[in-house]
């Protein structure tokens, strides 16, 4: 899953569709021309075309040069596990950094650091050198990157438009994702490895450098100004506590970053031996892998296209609790097929839902956090989201090595089970409008 931060004063229009929209649940019509997001988004869109063309093609080529590797589950799901794991070590740290740094430099100079470790791993692989232990290694680096970069580029959709304009903004860059990242660079990324297993990443490291430029030529909006600082700065420690203790007191925010903490658990322990799944299950090769790797991401499309108009018309408490239903019978869905036309369509479904939660849970977080804290917020969300994706990474293999190939998915269903009936009233109506409506009364 993954996935995924607005000015703290909005016009009193913006203000009044908004208090409509939660007690409605619809918005109101808009006369005129709908208004662009403007320059400087269109900048920070290309950055995130560019990046994810490159990460599209990396993931779908990444998992198949740790197959060639081994074929043992465990050590392929340790891959995963060596990227994600930065999440667990460094994501309060980074935001709090994130925090105190420009975000737009910051982005800068951690995608050029991805494209040099990237680029690195990519010409091990050209000379016949790459060994599990430098693939961990280039894994863990790159993921410590992803720690501050991701941070830091989730505060930067909302330096640079309106907090009315947030839904479609994240929809166009969740449409983005989908498109580029999941359906039309991993069959290019599969097809590039079967002809040079070092050109996909070549390419991935490339594709950072590109991003790291329209990113250095954005010029964000002004922000509302922030508080006086004290000449003397409070501890890292301080600042981490107050992103923390932020998140922790608004419990529709909580409850979002607790379920995507388990729904990564879950999906990572599943995808983290997707490659054989499909290899042993599904029957696919190299090829076949990263079209079905793509099924997912047309759904994913759909979901980020229709978004915007869900959120006009239903409660976020309604999308949330439907996502959470649609992800347990996903892993149902896949666990039972033997054949990839039935696992496919179930991928589309299940891409769907993930268009649609991810722009949901990270609009709620724009609207609702206040400037200076969104780094260190966003930290902590990411934390707990990319957190559970190294867990369920660590486990999938022994699991899938214990009981067989789909025992990933069995164990997620129930675990799925579990969490939708404890969320199901956290995600009640007056909460997640509440978490919608905090940005007024900042």
């Amino acid at each position: 899953m993954a996935g995924e931060s607005a000015g703290t004063a909005g016009t009193s229009k913006a203000r009044t569709s908004q208090r409509t929209i939660q007690k409605t649940g619809k918005t109101r019509p808009r006369a005129g021309r709908r208004r662009g997001l403007g320059p400087e988004f269109g900048k920070l869109w290309a950055a995130t075309t560019v990046s994810n063309v490159g990460d599209g093609i990396a993931a779908a080529a990444a998992p198949l040069l740790v197959a060639s590797l081994t074929d043992d589950p465990l050590l392929v799901g340790l891959a995963v596990f060596a990227q994600q794991l930065p999440w667990l070590l460094f994501s309060l740290l980074s935001g709090a950094l994130v925090d105190r740094l420009d975000r737009r430099r910051l982005v800068v100079a951690v995608n050029l650091a991805r494209a040099a470790v990237i680029a690195s791993l990519a010409l091990a692989i050209w000379r016949d050198v790459a060994v599990l232990p430098a693939v961990y290694a280039a894994g863990f680096l790159i993921g410590t990157c992803e720690t501050l970069g991701d941070t830091a580029a989730a505060t930067l959709v909302p330096a640079v438009v309106a907090p009315a304009d947030l839904p479609r903004a994240n929809a166009r860059m969740t449409s983005v994702f989908h498109v580029v990242n999941r359906l039309a660079a991993p069959p290019v990324g599969a097809a590039l490895f079967v002809a040079a297993a070092a050109l996909p990443f070549g390419v991935n490291a490339v594709a950072f450098v590109a991003a790291a430029g329209f990113v250095a030529l954005m010029r964000p909006r002004a922000a509302a100004p922030r508080p006086a600082r004290p000449q003397r700065r409070p501890a890292l420690r301080s600042d981490i506590a107050e992103g923390v203790r932020w998140l922790w007191c608004h419990p529709a925010i909580r409850m979002v970053a607790v379920s995507l903490c388990l729904m990564n658990v879950t999906l990572m322990a599943a995808m983290s031996v997707l490659v054989l799944y499909t290899r042993e299950r599904l029957g696919l090769g190299e090829l076949g892998y990263g079209l079905f790797l793509a099924a997912s991401a047309l759904g994913g499309l759909a979901g980020a296209l229709c978004s915007p108009r869900l959120q006009g018309r239903f409660r976020p408490s309604v999308l949330l609790r439907t996502g959470l239903v649609i992800e347990t019978l996903t892993h149902v869905g896949l666990a039972l097929p033997t054949t990839v036309w039935i696992a496919a369509p179930v991928f589309v479904v299940f891409g769907v839902h993930t268009g649609v939660w991810d722009n949901v849970s990270r609009t709620l977080r724009q609207r609702a956090v206040p400037e200076p804290l969104r780094g260190r917020v966003e930290s902590v969300f990411l934390m707990f989201g990319m957190g559970g994706s190294a867990l369920g990474a660590l486990i999938g293999g022994p699991v899938a090595r214990a009981l067989g190939i789909t025992g990933p998915f069995w164990g997620s269903a129930v675990v799925m089970a579990v969490l939708t009936a404890v969320a199901w009233r956290a995600f009640g109506r007056h909460a997640t409008a509440e978490a919608a409506g905090a940005s007024e009364s900042r």
